[in-house]
């Protein structure tokens, strides 16, 4: 058996690298020269594009399909904003309604819009979705590099676990999938920071899928002395093949830290049996099963940081009608992860920031397919692409609108360092100089 091959299996055996990944730093490197705004910080990460006329402007369909009259909000949780009254078909079916024609009823009492920061016209540094959501999460925009690599330069967990001397389980990235480089995002590849600073990461819907299952859920846990020697045998094949430490790293937990997730995971496969999993009122699609595995990991590890991805949205290439749905549908679920911190989980309930944001908008003009409605369907390519928004709610964030479409303000490399503030540590995170030149805390355009 190869070394590479040996490697995989055993970290099978360890309970599986894809999920519950490794080893941990102690201490950080520089003190924390702001003041901490809040403890726990949740990034949605409105993946596949999200065209500005359907959502902040509230057009629906005028815009896109040239339907007079049929303005409307469809994202109620976030935005102010009327509903639509005409040719609705982006909610949920009921006996004797046409397809769609009910919309999912209102979660919030008050919407984002009206509780927190919203800056209505930020501007995305590329209209492709790798990109974006490494824009996110890296404060830069790293264009030059292509699919199934990491970043290439080091995200906000890296710069967390450096400078805040944050632990491996108080980040956390929930992926949508394993496909593209949707695993790989968690860290980047940058030689002063990567992996071994990197979050622990979940593709939730793999995870916790049936597979998953019978691979995970009777994983055993491991005692010291069980695991001496595959040191042992781990150590010996790192010195035969001479590798340095900077090129076994791995994202690190400690032993108590492993043993805790392999816990949270077999826990999840009981809940799943028991069908006692908290879930949003609507779940009906990826992005939902998503989010309410992202909802577990916070009540189990109440982490400092956690980013979850969603990405139905993407469907808008070739079907117009799905992206509208797709859209409401992302409005309920965030509403709801909202919610339920404030409701379920007292340790982080008015002590976290949830900061909303796409990783690239849609462009102005259709392509030509046409969907179950005749609707024409949008791409991403152009300015309009460019054109992005972001919300931000909870402990200390008053509400306040910076911006507009005549005077934008901001870039979405502005998320990671408004992180960074949170926490204390923007300075040695802008002094490390891998940032975009223009990007800055969101704090300090209020």
């Amino acid at each position: 058996m190869n070394r590479k091959k040996f490697i995989q299996k055993s970290s099978l055996a360890l309970g599986g690298s894809i999920v519950a990944p490794y080893l941990l730093p102690s201490g950080r490197l520089f003190a924390k020269t702001g003041s901490v705004k809040a403890d726990h910080v949740v990034l949605v990460m409105f993946a596949g594009g999200v065209r500005q006329q359907e959502s902040i402007l509230g057009r629906y369909l005028e815009d896109s399909q040239g339907v007079l009259g049929a303005a409307g909000n469809i994202m109620p949780n976030l935005f102010e904003g009327n509903a639509p009254t005409k040719k609705i078909v982006y909610g949920t079916s009921i006996a004797g309604l046409p397809n769609g024609s009910e919309p999912i009823p209102k979660l919030l009492t008050q919407s984002m819009e009206n509780s927190g920061v919203l800056f209505p016209e930020l501007r995305a540094l590329s209209a492709g979705h790798y990109v974006g959501l490494s824009t996110l999460l890296t404060g830069n925009t790293g264009t030059a590099q292509g699919l199934r690599v990491r970043p290439r330069y080091p995200t906000i967990f890296e710069y967390l676990r450096k400078h805040a001397g944050f632990k491996a389980t108080d980040t956390w990235f929930i992926g949508n999938g394993i496909g593209n480089s949707t695993p790989l995002l968690n860290s980047s590849n940058h030689p002063d920071y990567g992996l071994q600073y990197g979050a622990n990461m979940f593709a939730a819907p793999v995870t916790f899928s049936a597979s998953g299952r019978e691979v995970l859920g009777n994983s055993k846990t491991y005692t010291r002395a069980d695991l001496e020697p595959m040191y042992y045998i781990k150590n010996f094949l790192d010195n035969s093949f001479s590798l340095s430490k900077d090129q076994i790293a791995s994202v690190s937990n400690t032993d108590e830290e492993r043993t805790q997730i392999k816990d949270f995971i077999k826990s999840v496969f009981a809940k799943q049996q028991a069908g006692q999993l908290a879930m949003p009122p609507v779940l009906d699609n990826g992005d939902a099963i998503n989010v309410m595995y992202a909802a577990e990991v916070l009540r189990e590890f109440k982490p400092k940081i956690l980013a979850v991805n969603i990405s139905s949205v993407d469907g808008c290439h070739s079907n117009f009608t799905g992206y509208l749905q797709s859209l409401h549908r992302a409005d309920h679920i965030t509403g709801w992860l909202w919610q339920h911190i404030q409701n379920n989980i007292p340790e982080m309930s008015g002590n976290t920031i949830m900061i909303v944001a796409p990783e690239c908008g849609r462009n102005e003009k259709p392509n030509p397919i046409l969907d179950q409605n005749d609707w024409l369907a949008f791409d991403h390519s152009d300015k309009n692409a460019l054109r992005v928004w972001s919300l931000m709610l909870g402990k200390g964030v008053y509400r306040q609108r910076v911006g507009s479409e005549a005077k934008p303000i901001g870039r979405l490399t502005d998320i990671a360092p408004t992180i960074a503030d949170i926490f204390g540590v923007l300075d040695p995170v802008m002094q490390s100089g891998l940032l975009d030149p223009l990007a800055k805390s969101q704090f300090l355009q209020l």
